[in-house]
């Protein structure tokens, strides 16, 4: 297996970066400001895993996986560094950030050149491992497994260590099955298997034989396909408009045989590559970039936002943070919450008022916002802020904005005269907007009466909640002084308390918009959805979690969405249903956080209401055929549980108005995660297909207690490509599982 030690990493032998980290070095670990502290550290021989020593008694060797890390931040970019260290270390500081819960890592290096050198070689690493196809990654963590199987490290795999490596990789096979894969792969009858000995296993094990029915029923042409033979499959089986070029480029892209590219030909290699790339995935191709027209007024989008933006965990206690803004940001949230108090020394603070959660200091948080906004996405950033702060502290904050965003910050309506709608995201590209409350109406700035210099305004609806706390009686609206220097720089996102749709048409202008608690928005959408609608159609409107869920979790955005509601505002730190959805409604369109809504909720003559059907261009009825065929390497969930291997099965799940939301479960496969088959049919029924979000989840079945979550996926159903497809999958937290994936067969046709 040595041929395999830089497996993945081609192109990057004798690599100076790559050297250096091979060889490790010390650098300080920091994790306060007295806790300093020399550690070694070096790039294991897979070039796929970190080592590092601990002192810690139980854990003298810790090590973690390139797979892990998030990204690598130069300089004194997290906040324990900007804490901790003195800005004369800047260049020598660099932080590892990981998926998921695991803590920063910061660290800082001998000299600026010496952290450049492990900047570099990781930045390399992680980008290498990226690029790798899904064949090359399957085949690496087959390769790894084995490495960890092969015991006693001889590079020769006996039947002991096969069983312990079938164990590994998930799969629970009897002795003879074992047996057999082994004595056919044991060409030189030795009892071992080495070199292209284990090449001949993998191939055994991996082989797949649902795709060679699919690929045997089109492979007319001495056992390959030809370009005719692959357009008919693409057109037959996968529904798509294929010409013999579209074909014919295929073979280009994927076949990785010389000869049969040659001849125009793709071999069965050739087609599993297809499968496992971007074209044989669920999700559209042409909806990875942004494809929408970008150029409507921005209330005619879907907006990804998220609730309390600040908070890693809960909303009592937890730690607030400006990491956490960097990550919703990376997430591509495009509405972040500022929850503003008075803090020491002047500074406004950020943090859950009247909790124990911790403090982070307003300016930090928006440097931080500044540097990370337009990172994943270059469409607008909305700062919802929620305003507690005294008159000081409040001409500070709009002191913060003005001169940390600069031009990016939107002071003014764009165009010299008063705007009768929004301007789109397209015309907002890299701006901030300001949400908050104004003295006055937009019209001042044009009429030159802008002399108010401070006046009292109702707090806004979620700050007056915070109050509340509960307390049965409604104390009177609380008021608070408002400055006229962040008054004047809230310009299209004005915040004004809701009194009823009928009141909103009458009295509310464009740019001022309202935030509803959720149970009240939820009532609103079963009682008054078509009005809701209307509502949407030239005005925001942001919901938000009930101040009750103190543990962070989130309501159901599809119905919110069903009404048109643009920010639909949901933890962020949560990982849960919710948030998979979230993440599923904003994967299509370049991933940018804005999706343009359906015709018919932006149209005024339109009359929609999702609770009862009415014929109208909404009404598509679908009926959607989902074949669940197979999964690939599905990850072990219990690592402790030596033998513990997953059971899984397959829930679909259909989310859209409420005529559309069903769900449907495959039976469980004993002790197989490594490659199970069910083949089993599912059909469903489609209403109003342009609001459907179909999610994937794969559990491993407990009979005695709630079922383990392996990995799910989300997209809208108007993203979903039919035929044979592949379905990455997603952990809890949203990030890609390496090489495991469901092989589907999907077929959305006009309902009979």
């Amino acid at each position: 297996m040595e041929s395999n030690g830089t497996a993945g990493n081609d192109g990057l032998e004798g690599d100076a970066d790559l050297q250096f980290l091979l060889v490790g070095g010390e650098l300080v670990k920091i994790r306060s400001s007295s806790w300093k502290k020399n550690r070694f550290f070096k790039l294991q021989e897979d070039c796929k895993t970190f080592w590092h020593e601990s002192h810690k008694t139980f854990r003298r060797n810790q090590t973690f996986s390139i797979d892990d890390i998030d990204s690598v931040r130069r300089g004194r970019q997290s906040e324990g560094l900007n804490k901790h260290t003195e800005p004369t270390v800047e260049e020598k500081c660099f932080s590892i950030i990981f998926k998921g819960r695991k803590k920063n890592l910061d660290l800082m290096a001998a000299s600026g050149g010496e952290a450049k050198q492990w900047v570099n070689g990781l930045e390399k690493i992680i980008s290498n491992m990226r690029n790798l196809s899904p064949q090359q990654k399957s085949e690496h963590w087959i390769i790894n497994c084995m490495r960890k199987a092969d015991k006693n490290g001889d590079d020769k795999m006996t039947l002991k260590e096969v069983k312990h490596f079938l164990r590994q990789i998930n799969v629970e096979v009897d002795d003879t099955y074992a047996e057999e894969i082994f004595k056919k792969s044991d060409k030189s009858n030795s009892g071992t298997l080495e070199g292209s000995e284990i090449k001949d296993f993998y191939n055994l094990l991996t082989h797949r034989e649902e795709v060679d029915v699919i690929f045997a029923k089109y492979a007319k042409t001495e056992g390959q396909m030809s370009v005719r033979d692959l357009q008919t499959f693409l057109l037959n089986e996968q529904r798509e408009p294929a010409t013999i070029e579209d074909a014919q480029k295929l073979i280009e892209k994927y076949e990785l045989d010389e000869k049969a590219k040659q001849n125009k030909r793709m071999s069965k290699d050739g087609f599993l590559m297809y499968l496992h790339q971007e074209d044989g995935s669920i999700l559209n191709p042409a909806h990875k970039h942004v494809y929408q027209d970008m150029h409507q007024p921005l209330n005619h989008y879907y907006i990804s936002s998220s609730h309390n933006t600040y908070l890693m965990e809960d909303q009592l206690k937890g730690p607030s943070s400006t990491e956490a803004y960097i990550k919703a940001l990376m997430k591509s949230c495009r509405c972040v919450e500022l929850d503003c108090w008075d803090g020491a020394n002047g500074e406004p603070v950020i943090f859950h008022g009247h909790t124990l959660t911790s403090k982070v200091i307003f300016r930090d948080v928006i440097k931080a916002i500044k540097d990370y906004a337009f990172k994943t996405s270059e469409y607008p950033v909305i700062l919802s802020l929620e305003n507690h702060c005294t008159l000081d502290q409040q001409k500070l904050m709009a002191h913060h904005l003005i001169s940390i965003l600069g031009d990016a910050l939107v002071t003014k309506p764009l165009g010299n005269k008063m705007p009768t709608n929004f301007p789109s995201p397209e015309e907002l590209k890299g701006k901030f907007l300001i949400k908050g409350k104004r003295l006055n109406k937009l019209e001042a700035f044009f009429n030159n009466n802008n002399t108010v210099e401070e006046d009292t305004v109702s707090e806004d609806d979620e700050a007056a909640d915070c109050k509340e706390n509960g307390q049965k009686a409604k104390p009177k609206k609380s008021k608070i002084k408002l400055a006229k220097q962040l008054s004047d720089i809230v310009i299209y996102c004005k915040s004004v308390h809701f009194n009823g749709f009928e009141h909103a048409k009458e009295n509310q202008e464009f740019y001022e918009m309202s935030s509803l608690k959720e149970s009240k928005a939820f009532n609103l959408a079963e009682t008054s959805a078509t009005a809701f609608t209307h509502h949407n159609m030239d005005k925001l409107s942001r919901i938000y979690p009930a101040g009750t869920r103190t543990d962070s979790s989130n309501y159901n955005p599809v119905p919110m969405w069903n009404v048109g509601c643009q920010i639909v505002a949901l933890n962020f730190q949560t990982a849960c249903k919710e948030m998979d959805l979230n993440q599923g409604r904003f994967l299509p369109n370049g991933f940018c956080g804005y999706i343009l809504k359906p015709e018919f909720q932006r149209n005024l003559s339109s009359q929609f209401d999702p609770n009862a059907l009415t014929n109208g261009p909404w009404l598509k009825r679908k009926t959607f055929h989902v074949m669940v065929i197979s999964a690939q390497q599905l990850p072990k969930i219990n690592k402790d549980k030596h033998k513990s291997i997953v059971d899984p099965l397959v829930r679909v799940e259909i989310h859209g108005v409420p005529g559309d939301i069903d769900s449907q479960e495959t039976r469980h496969i004993d002790n197989n995660g490594f490659n199970p088959m069910w083949n089993q049919r599912f059909e469903f029924e489609i209403h109003v297909p342009e609001l459907v979000m179909v999610r994937f989840v794969v559990e491993d079945y407990d009979s005695t207690s709630q079922n383990d979550h392996i990995g799910q996926y989300c997209l809208p159903l108007t993203s979903v490509q039919n035929g044979y497809r592949h379905i990455p999958l997603l952990t809890k937290r949203g990030d890609v599982i390496t090489s495991a994936g469901l092989f589907v067969h999907l077929m959305l046709i006009d309902a009979q």
